[in-house]
Formats: structure tokens, sequence, C-alpha cells
């Protein structure tokens, strides 16, 4: 039997960089952020994590010191040899490490950018690297219909890494759908595919659906909506409102009826996690056992934001 938990993986994205735009950082973090900081604050999520049974972990190339801090994890447990490690490539980490910066990640579709990410990758990672998103994929950027990329990836996936995108935006389905028609030599270039889903904006889920039911697997992201359905985070809109109302009915966090919720979607592979505590894991780990009542379905399907709005929110979150 599978262990509860089988179906949740762990993100680095708010841990192995200093800011980051999920809400509650300055309680949650505190000030006292340096590179050793969170490098020990990884590690320590990265052994509850297995200790809680999570064998999926994600990174990126613009996830701070992300890949370091895995590469170095892994290397002081040579023991491990069932976890399944997911990176992306396409945006670089610019913000060198002040909470301050101007920018803080650069877009970069192009083919030049995966030469260079996807061997900075494959030095920390080595063959513990097994899936390689494009990271944040939409039409716009090209990178979907670029066939010196796609000759190029091929090579990964003819290697035996799984090769997938990424996705963000109102208009995630249609990457979604774009990235499924790709086939290099007679095969799906495209198998994995990283979407947010979560109450709030689950306007992805038929073209998940899809591209499960086409063999791809499916991997859920953002499930609490950037801190937005944690205990917390509600911030007033009405969504995260009734949410948060929800969840107190229900007793149980609002983190956990996220969790909860898309682990429901029969065609998810895994659902990630991005806590920055051990506390946030334990709470969001207790979900993988949970069933929400008959008629929560409905209630959460309420819930739903029109994605253009829901996005147009998230682009306003500060870094923090």
């Amino acid at each position: 039997m599978s262990h509860p938990a089988s179906r949740l993986g762990l993100g680095l994205a708010a841990i192995a960089r200093p800011a980051y735009i999920t809400s509650g950082r300055a309680s949650d973090l505190g000030a006292d952020r340096d590179v050793a900081t969170l490098r020990a604050r990884t590690r320590a999520l990265l052994d509850a994590g297995r200790a809680a049974g999570i064998r999926y972990l994600d990174v990126a190339r613009s996830y701070g010191r992300g890949e370091e801090f895995l590469a170095g994890w892994l290397d002081d447990h040579p023991e491990i040899d069932d976890v399944e490690i997911g990176s992306k490539w396409g945006y670089r980490y610019v913000g060198g490490w002040r909470m301050d910066a101007e920018k803080h990640e650069i877009k970069d579709h192009s083919l030049d950018a995966f030469t260079e990410q996807y061997a900075q990758s494959r030095e920390l990672l080595g063959d513990r690297l097994g899936i390689y998103h494009v990271h944040s994929a939409t039409v716009d950027t090209g990178v979907l219909d670029d066939a010196r990329v796609h000759r190029a990836m091929t090579h990964l996936r003819d290697a035996g890494i799984r090769v997938g995108i990424s996705t963000s935006g109102p208009a995630q389905a249609d990457a979604i759908r774009r990235a499924l028609d790709v086939r290099v030599d007679g095969a799906p270039l495209f198998t994995s595919f990283q979407s947010t889903w979560n109450p709030l904006e689950p306007s992805a889920g038929p073209a998940l659906a899809e591209a499960a039911d086409a063999g791809a697997r499916v991997i859920l992201k953002e499930v609490f909506a950037n801190g937005r359905l944690a205990p917390g985070g509600d911030d007033g809109t009405p969504g995260a409102r009734a949410a948060a109302a929800l969840a107190e009915r229900l007793g149980l966090g609002p983190d956990q009826v996220a969790v909860a919720a898309a682990l429901a979607n029969p065609w998810a592979w895994r659902v990630l996690l991005g806590p920055v505590s051990t506390a946030q894991l334990e709470s969001n780990t207790a979900a993988a056992e949970l069933t929400l009542p008959s008629g929560v379905d409905d209630e959460l399907a309420d819930l739903a934001e029109q994605p253009q709005q829901y996005w147009a929110t998230r682009s306003a979150r500060a870094w923090a």
C-alpha cells in the first residue's frame, strides 16, 4: 500500500531565496534570510518531507539557490535512491540575494538559455534529474513553436529525462493543449505538465485532465494561491474569505482544504507543497489522509474567480 503522502511533492520556490510573493513571509521567516539560514531551513524541510513520505522534489534555475541546496542535501544522503527530482529552465534568478532588488527573475525561453541552464542543472543534480520543464511556457513566448528548442530537448527525452512545461497565467489551458500537440520524431515531446490549480483558479483543470488521458503526468502547483488559502492568508477578497469560512466550519485549516481539494482530482499525479517551516509542512501533509464531506465540491466550485481577475491579483503581489 502506498504512503498517504505519496501523491505530494515538496517545492523549494519559497524557501531557497530571500524574497518571494507568498504572503506571511515576515512572520514565517523573519528578517534572518542569509544563505546559511535558508540552507538550514531547506534541509530541515527536506528531512521532514522525507519522513512524511514525500518522494517528489521540485526546484528551478530561478529559485535562488534551490538546486544547490537540494544537491547538497542529496550529496549528504547517498543512501537515498527513491526520490524523483524535477527542475525547470527559462527564468534566471537576478535578485542578488537582496530583498529590494529591482528584478528578482528574468524570463528567457531561447535555445541559448536552455543550453546554458540545462548544463547548470545537470552539473548540480546529475543523474538524479528526472523531469525538466520549460518554466512558465506560454503560447506568446514562442517556445512551444520553436523547433530548435524542441530538438534540443528531445535529446533529454531520448536519454530518459521526462520533458514538460510549467504554466502560469489566464491562458494556461492554451499552453497545455499546444504542448500536447508537439511531436518530435513521431513521439510526444512534452509529457509532464506543472500547472497552477486551486479552488480560486481551477480553469486549467479540463486541459490537465486531457493531458493525463494522453498519458502525461500532471503536477499541481500554487494550490494555496500564494498564501491566500493558507492560515492567516485571507486577503479580504470574496473567494479567500469564503474559503477561510468553509475551512473553519469543517474544523480544518484552509491549507488542508486546499490540499484535499487538489488531491481529489484523479488526474493529478503530484500536488506540490511550498512551505517555509516544518510546522507548515506538517499541517499541509495532514490533508493527505482527508476526504472532504459530500457537498463541499459544490462550495469549492463557487470560490472560483475569473482567471483574468485571479492573475491580475497575483501579479500585483509584492516580493517580500
